[in-house]
Parts: structure tokens; C-alpha cells; sequence
């Protein structure tokens, strides 16, 4: 687990996330006792937010930005790392908020709707996203025919697809790449420098609702199953057409 994905993008995060059936508490001392919990174990996570959205979030940031984080809200957890520099130790700290949530949270195996490890990417670009994914990834496609005639321009192009990993269809995979270029910024050739072009691939499953299910164990197969993806598919399919499609721009 000492991929560099970081080297391939202008930023990289991954992060896990556990999808409930059910609401997440809301009670004050729940909620405290849950984030206190985590700061006495990772003590730089130290800046608690609670936003509009009804989103709980504490927080560790250097320089003015967000370097790990454990959110929550109505119905799910996420625990994050940005630019981490050993994927092993965003695993471990992974692992242990799932390890705490059956506890501090009340999520029991029941409570698990799905379990995800999401490798993002993002990649700086001023100009049309919407044709460098195009040109990146449709090109040659039944897609492309529409992108090729005559004074046609891409506007709204964002691929997103899923495949079954396993017989039954509970581990599954899912790339998706985003564009934030919209048709004001196209019609009136101004783009906004600070918005990426973003990449995401997620593996996902959906455990069987038994007592037997052990959420650490089955998130760190799906990481060492969602590395071996990314350097086989991802890497060369997806990530690499990308720069080359941003390179030919500059």
C-alpha cells in the first residue's frame, strides 16, 4: 500500500464513508462525546464545525486547508485524507473510526447500508473541461460523433459508470469524472481558474445484514482491491488520457 496516486494529479484525497439505513443521533452529548472520542485519539483533528446543512465535521487543517477530517450527518459517516503521504496510515485512521461508530454511534451491522473507499483526483485546468473529458475519454466513442460535427462544442460531458465485482453484485465499482465548466462559461469564454476537473473511484459494498460482518476487515480489502484498480484500469485508462488531453492545451 505505497502507491503514489498524489504524483498523477494536482490533488488526491481518499476517504470512507458508511451509507445507514437509519438516522444517525442528533442528541448533544452523543454527538460531543463522538468527536471528543476521536480528538483524544488524533489529537491535531481540533477545529469542530456543525454547518447549515445539518453536516457535524471536526477537522485538522494546515496553512488554511482541510487535511483529514470525520464528518457526519443524517445517514452517513465520512472519514477523509488529503494528499496523504502513506496510504497505509489514511487505512489505519480509516479503520478507526469504524472500529469506534458501533460504539459511540450505535451502527451496528444491521445499521450498514454501504461501505465505500474513494480514491478522488483533481486536475487544474482553465479552459473547457467538458472537451478535454471528451477528447480524453469519448473519443472514437458513438459519444464523439455529436462532439465532431460541424461548430459543435462540448458543454456537458461528465461519464459516470458502474460495474459488479462479484457474483452477487454487492462489491461493486463506480468511476466517475466531473466537469465544472457550464455553458455561460463556454459562450462567454471565461473560466473559472480555481475549479478541476475531478475524478472519482469509489468500491463499494453492500454487506450482507448479518452480526458476522466485520466493517475494518471488509474496508481494507476493498482497499487493496480499489489500488490494484486504480494502477491497473484507472491509472492508464482514465487518469493518464487526461493530462494528455490538459497537456495539449497549455
Amino acid at each position: 500500500m505505497t502507491h503514489s496516486f498524489g504524483s498523477f494529479c494536482d490533488d488526491f484525497f481518499v476517504e470512507m464513508c458508511v451509507n445507514t439505513q437509519l438516522d444517525l443521533p442528533t442528541q448533544r452529548d452523543t454527538i460531543l462525546a463522538f468527536f471528543e472520542r476521536i480528538q483524544k485519539q488524533f489529537p491535531p483533528l481540533s477545529n469542530f464545525i456543525r454547518r447549515d446543512t445539518g453536516e457535524y465535521s471536526l477537522e485538522q487543517e494546515e496553512q488554511g486547508q482541510r487535511v483529514r477530517w470525520v464528518s457526519f450527518d443524517v445517514d452517513r459517516i465520512i472519514a477523509g485524507w488529503a494528499e496523504p503521504q502513506d496510504l497505509k496510515a489514511a487505512y489505519d485512521f480509516q479503520v478507526a473510526i469504524l472500529e469506534l461508530i458501533p460504539y459511540m454511534l450505535g451502527v451496528s451491522p444491521l445499521d450498514i447500508d454501504s461501505l465505500d473507499v474513494t480514491f478522488s483526483m483533481d486536475f487544474d485546468y482553465q479552459g473547457n473541461h467538458d472537451e478535454v473529458i471528451t477528447d480524453a475519454l469519448l473519443g472514437g466513442s458513438s459519444f464523439s460523433a455529436l462532439a465532431e460535427m460541424a461548430g459543435a462544442r462540448a458543454i456537458g460531458c461528465c461519464p459516470s459508470f458502474i460495474v459488479a465485482l462479484s457474483e452477487d453484485c454487492r462489491v461493486q465499482a463506480r468511476v466517475a469524472v466531473e466537469s465544472r465548466t457550464t455553458a455561460f462559461d463556454v459562450r462567454n469564454e471565461k473560466y473559472k481558474s480555481e475549479e478541476p476537473i475531478s475524478l472519482y473511484f469509489t468500491v463499494r459494498q453492500y454487506p450482507l445484514p448479518t452480526s458476522e460482518f466485520d466493517s475494518a476487515k471488509a474496508f481494507l480489502n476493498q482497499c487493496r482491491l480499489g489500488e490494484t484498480l486504480m494502477c491497473d484500469k484507472i491509472i492508464p485508462c482514465f487518469v493518464q488520457p487526461i493530462n494528455s488531453a490538459i497537456a495539449q492545451r497549455r
